[in-house]
């Protein structure tokens, strides 16, 4: 039988051996791999990767260790012991916010990859919040009642735009329900910004050049997210890529490697 990892061992490691350092935070119930495609299409860097709790190779989640984007963003700053590019998807990318808000001297750019930032949109678009909330409703009832598969697989359909969940492999479908707990787990960093990012004067902290990427066919409740975000940091940009959904950086390696080498340019080694 396969040795488990010890409680709350996180996986890390590197991929790509270029002279820029990116550090790269993976989206909720994806793992480190994800990012295989984009670091291959930027070949001068070096992306620094974790597996979050619960994902990948790192240990299951354990609520008895605190609230769950805490331990991401411990994870995160592990690595991040010197500057860096950090790049965020989905739930990643509210790391990669906090770090930036936290530990401004360490980040040289930041990319957030369709943020969940829910709290932004309940400021300024709560409307198209309260339609994507709704549409979760089904995904939340299966959870409740116990139904981790069926969970998994209204969760993927909500931002997934790769295959159906039919046509997945068994292995990929079986990580997606080990990780789909830590869902609600998140719900008080994503609504209640309980890191206080939206307090006043705090994301004046991130001086450094941010782009906001999301996919031209992702979730509504995204748009109001990334301009939000645009209006209120001081150096930032938000950008659409046509023809790509939630899953961008997967799907779209390529496209979203050239945004990022422009925000590079903008942030020399």
């Amino acid at each position: 039988m396969k040795d488990l990892p010890a409680p709350g061992h996180i996986h890390t490691g590197t991929i790509g051996s270029g002279a820029r350092d990116v550090l790269a935070i993976h989206c909720t119930l994806a793992h480190s791999g994800a990012w295989k495609g984009l670091a291959a299409a930027l070949a001068d860097t070096t992306f620094h990767v974790f597996d979050m709790p619960g994902h990948g190779r790192s240990a299951d989640w354990d609520a008895g260790l605190g609230d769950y984007q805490n331990q991401g963003t411990a994870a995160a700053l592990g690595l991040l012991t010197r500057q860096m590019d950090v790049i965020g998807h989905s739930f990643g990318a509210t790391i990669a916010l906090r770090l930036a808000v936290e530990h401004p001297d360490r980040v040289r750019s930041l990319t957030l990859i369709e943020p969940v930032f829910f709290a932004v949109a309940a400021q300024d678009a709560p409307d198209l919040l309260a339609d994507h909330d709704a549409r979760s409703v089904p995904f939340f009832e299966a959870l409740m009642r116990g139904e981790t598969e069926e969970a998994a697989r209204r969760f993927n359909r909500l931002w997934s735009d790769g295959p159906r969940w039919a046509d997945m492999p068994e292995g990929l479908r079986a990580a997606m329900i080990r990780a789909i707990p830590v869902v609600p787990a998140c719900r008080a960093a994503l609504y209640d910004d309980r890191a206080g990012l939206l307090a006043p004067g705090r994301l004046d902290r991130v001086t450094m050049p941010v782009q906001l990427l999301r996919g031209a066919t992702t979730d509504t409740v995204i748009a109001p997210v990334n301009e939000g975000l645009a209006a209120r940091l001081p150096d930032a940009r938000s950008v659409v890529v046509p023809g790509a959904g939630h899953m961008m950086p997967i799907t779209h390696p390529i496209e979203t490697a050239a945004l990022v080498r422009e925000l590079f340019a903008r942030a020399p080694d």
